[in-house]
């Protein structure tokens, strides 16, 4: 029989104290198996053997009860079943205070809590021992020598009638009632449960017959795994490598003979707060009042294909069609006829099951790609088809690269252990790196390093050990098998290099017209000459020069760069030993730029029209386009000076009618103004003709212009 198997995010929660039956047997869940992800999670595998019904509790501390909920799966094979999964609920301590019959949310004084039990009977102890039934609290002034202070007294129903008794006096309280009793000895363990805020339990009820295998697995927060790594260079030999995985165990849990594995790649993982109770807010409903209902009157409908519009309103809907029941031949061949994107199915005796068109589709938050030992992740859980389908194969997976620890490992909880996770020879070629924006003299010294190996090589530090001797320390990125990558350790002392740039102006070669656009493209050289010198009088040097260099230049000279980036060249130099060599490079970029022949000036124009690469009809054009603009502006500047000059003639004659206002007209002093205004008003009114004339050739100027570059299209 197939494994029953529990999902934790469709199980009930229940109160985890009444699962433990005396005649259930406790079930040790030991970690056997643990994966660490890099996305900060870690997978954890409990197995155990139980015999006929049994319990087995799992410790967690309060913070990690989401990620239980969220993705804890638990198995019992062999025939067993899941009966429930319990844990105590975390209800605002308020809300579970307010529940029992003694509310002590309020923090309530000695008085306020007799005040509460009205109605209670109780025994007192102190200077009198009396037993009665609580008839209420009040204050009463009581007169202490000279000052009068306010005492809480208790008045009480006794056989003998009603006494009252000053609380401060009272040394012993008693509840006769034992229900009432209980509920405030409840209330008082809630809220002390509410101050222990370290560790939870979950409690898993296993139920069937004989000796069986049981698991629990689930995801926590965890630490993120690094590496570290030892790097061996030699000559005439490979580079060694030596990684190793830094494992932290923060568990509340020693690992004894876990098997490890540590997973490389991003699975999303995120946390959800699962375990806090959520209460929605219902609506308040009003009961309507039916007294003096008065009887409706209703309007006549029409018949509509047969079915009254006022009927329509009425008629009760259609039901939705029952789901089909399987047919006898399915049924005689076990199998299910399902209608829709999910359909249930009759549950075995203690068992809880989903299913879906996809059943569990990465229902382990992105665990599916890495292994156990040689074996997929996927089977950490075995076989889940059994109510729930199985999680994606490594197939399936993604990116994900898993390292497996080949023996056991033993981690006390809260300590931290070293793992060797690689131990071999890789590719790799020494090289002096130099890059000015690094230093601006010597190269680093560093090593090509490509990955040789077939395993994915994750980021950290590389402690270089250069002929046995300590040489430096660099960082190494995350490596795929095959890739090749640029490692730097130290200041190559022996090299040096020098950069001689030399400047080189643009150059314009070629120009076209579109549409009254001038588009001239240009040459842009970035030429240098690097000398590097070899000190060492021993031992040959590759250094490799590094040149910034975006996409749009072109190498012109060497032909081949040793390696291209995004916004680098890289050039390969040997240089023998004590020896200089100089290394040439140039770079090259063209580049379009445009003017605006309406609005760039003549001077600008006439630079064009002097260049070398012009080509005739360019050259045409462009003469034609100086013709109309000079058109242009001639008459643009003739009608200018003439506005000009009508402006000053009315404010001319516009001086001379103040100034006549106060002379005599008799006087010749005024005769000769009159006369100048006259003269004034014929030459105004011949402004305004020449004015109007300027102003039409002008813009027949200026649309012949913006004709002439819309037609043309020349190069």
């Amino acid at each position: 029989m197939k494994p029953a198997t529990i999902v934790m995010s469709v199980i009930a929660s229940a109160w985890f104290f009444s699962l433990a039956a005396a005649a259930e047997e406790p079930a040790d869940l030991r970690v056997t198996r643990v994966a660490l992800f890099s996305s900060g999670v870690g997978y954890f595998e409990c197995n155990a053997k139980v015999k006929d019904t049994a319990n087995a509790e799992l410790k967690f501390r309060t913070a990690q009860i989401n990620d239980i909920l969220k993705s804890l799966v638990v198995q019992d094979f062999d025939g067993g079943s899941i009966s429930t999964v319990g844990y105590a609920s975390r209800d605002p301590v308020e809300k579970a205070l307010r529940s029992f019959g003694v509310d002590i949310t309020s923090k309530p004084t000695l008085a306020q809590l007799l005040d509460q039990l009205r109605g209670e009977p109780v025994v007192l102890a102190g200077p009198r021992n009396v037993t009665g039934v609580i008839l209420g609290v009040e204050k009463r002034k009581i007169q202490v020598e000279k000052n009068v202070i306010e005492e809480d007294m208790l008045n009480l129903l006794t056989e003998a009638g009603l006494q009252q008794i000053q609380i401060s006096g009272i040394e012993r309280l008693k509840l006769s009632n034992e229900k009432i009793d209980a509920e405030l000895r409840k209330a008082l363990a809630t809220l002390a449960s509410s101050h222990d805020a370290d560790k939870k339990g979950v409690v898993i009820h296993f139920d069937g017959q004989g000796e069986r295998r049981v698991r629990a697995s689930y995801l926590l927060e965890a630490p993120i795994w690094k590496t570290s790594y030892r790097l061996v260079l030699a000559p005439d030999k490979k580079p060694f490598i030596q990684g190793w995985a830094t494992v932290e165990n923060a568990t509340e849990e020693d690992w004894k003979n876990v098997k490890l594995s540590l997973v490389s790649g991003r699975p999303i993982s995120f946390t959800m707060d699962l375990y806090t109770p959520l209460y929605v807010p219902r609506p308040k409903e009003e009961l309507e009042l039916y007294a003096s209902l008065r009887p409706p009157e209703f309007e006549a409908g029409k018949v509509l294909l047969g079915v009254a519009v006022g009927e329509a309103a009425a008629k009760p809907e259609a039901t939705p069609a029952a789901v089909a029941a399987p047919s006898a031949p399915a049924r005689a061949a076990g199998k299910e006829v399902r209608k829709g994107p999910a359909a249930a199915r009759p549950l075995a005796r203690g068992r809880l099951a989903v299913e879906s068109g996809q059943g569990m589709a990465g229902g382990m938050g992105g665990m599916g790609g890495a292994g156990f030992g040689g074996r997929p992740l996927a089977e950490g859980v075995e076989d889940l088809g059994e109510g729930v389908q199985s999680v994606a194969s490594a197939q399936q997976a993604g990116e994900l690269f898993e390292y497996v620890i080949a023996t056991p490992v033993t981690i006390a909880r809260q300590h931290s252990a070293m793992l060797p996770i690689i131990n071999e020879e890789i590719g790799g070629e020494k090289l002096s790196i130099y890059n000015p924006a690094t230093h601006p003299k010597h190269p680093l010294n560093g090593l090509q390093i490509e990955n040789t190996s077939k395993l994915n090589l994750m980021q950290g530090p590389i402690t270089v050990f250069d002929e046995s001797v300590y040489a430096g320390d660099a960082k190494l990125p995350d490596l795929k098998p095959g890739e090749k990558r640029l490692v730097a350790y130290a200041l190559d002392l022996a090299a040096e290099v020098t950069v001689d740039q030399k400047p080189a102006p643009d150059e314009l070669i070629s120009l076209r017209i579109a549409k009254g656009t001038l588009l001239h493209r240009h040459k842009y050289v970035d030429e240098r000459v690097y000398t590097v010198k070899n000190k060492d009088v021993k031992k040959a040097r590759s250094v490799l020069l590094e040149q910034p260099g975006t996409s749009d230049w072109k190498l012109v000279e060497p032909k081949e760069p040793f390696e291209r980036t995004g916004n680098l060249w890289r050039f390969k130099v040997p240089v023998p030993a004590g020896k200089s060599v100089e290394q040439k490079v140039r770079l090259e970029r063209v580049a379009d730029e445009s003017v605006a022949l309406t609005d760039s000036g003549l001077d600008q124009i006439d630079f064009f029209l002097r260049a070398r690469v012009i080509s005739p009809k360019v050259k045409e054009a462009m003469q034609k386009v100086v013709a109309l603009r000079t058109a242009l502006d001639a008459s643009t500047k003739e009608l200018a000076l003439r506005e000009q000059e009508a402006n000053e003639a009315v404010q001319e004659q516009g001086r001379i009618r103040e100034n006549v206002k106060v002379l005599e007209k008799s006087s010749d002093t005024y005769q000769k103004q009159i006369r100048k205004f006259d003269q004034l008003e014929t030459r105004i009114e011949q402004l305004r003709e020449t004015v109007t004339t300027l102003r039409g050739n002008t813009q027949k100027n200026r649309e012949a212009l913006e004709k002439f570059l819309l037609e043309l299209d020349v190069e």
